[in-house]
């Protein structure tokens, strides 16, 4: 298991790391808000432990730019503030899980095991990617609230890059997704659905979601990326 730790007490996150690499975790270490943010948007690891209290920004608003930018990673929120209030906000914030100050690292340890594998045991069935949901019960789009109305290819192609909300998707792995197949010829064909998609979800609105990374393939991410460019 893969743990992206965001904590800036040094003494803390030394325990933190050395207890989990023990345990078989592979654990990565972000001092702060900011590198913790970048770190998670990723998506590499299976869980996130994120602290409140950060020097650079508050760790529930790390969490609610992670939600805001689709990252669906497992998040488990450590602090100090054990009020229900607290506790209830850090769920409403996005948490997946809250533990007080002080905690037995052994409650740690198989808490994050039960997230990593709800996570496995229970796939999402609601994709959002900032202002854009996809909810895969009712075959459902919607942006800021106005349903979209797709085509079952034009669904599928969406869930997919939802998904991956953050990461370049390849045109070959749109292929393989959409028909199944490896077909060198097909890249115009998955152009022309993607075309067809960003004017249904794009057209209209001021921010785009949906970006062309030239030379790459296709992004979803709420915010416009520095290497991505919007087709005309």
């Amino acid at each position: 298991m893969k743990v992206l730790l965001i904590e800036d007490d040094m003494t803390l996150g030394r325990a933190l790391q050395r207890g989990l690499d023990e345990a078989g975790m592979a654990c990565e270490w972000s001092r702060n808000g900011a590198d913790g943010l970048d770190a998670a948007a990723r998506q590499l690891s299976d869980v996130v432990v994120l602290d409140v209290l950060l020097p650079d920004m508050s760790g529930l608003e790390v969490l609610t730019q992670l939600r805001r930018q689709g990252v669906r990673t497992p998040v488990l929120v450590l602090s100090a503030l054990g009020s229900v209030e607290e506790r209830v906000g850090g769920l409403q914030h996005g948490a997946d899980d809250y533990m007080v100050k002080p905690f037995a690292f052994a409650e740690l340890v198989a808490r994050l095991h039960a997230l990593s594998r709800r996570s496995l045991e229970a796939p999402a069935q609601r994709y959002e990617v900032g202002p854009l949901s996809l909810d895969l019960a009712l075959r459902r789009v919607t942006r800021e609230g106005n349903e979209i109305e797709l085509t079952p290819t034009e669904f599928s192609l969406l869930e997919y890059l939802m998904r991956h909300a953050g990461h370049v998707v390849t045109r070959h792995m749109l292929c393989e997704h959409l028909w199944e197949a490896d077909w060198e010829g097909v890249t115009n064909v998955v152009d022309v659905h993607v075309s067809r998609l960003r004017g249904k979800i794009d057209r209209g609105f001021d921010v785009p979601l949906l970006h062309t990374v030239r030379g790459r393939g296709y992004l979803i991410k709420a915010s416009d990326p520095t290497a991505a460019t919007k087709d005309a």
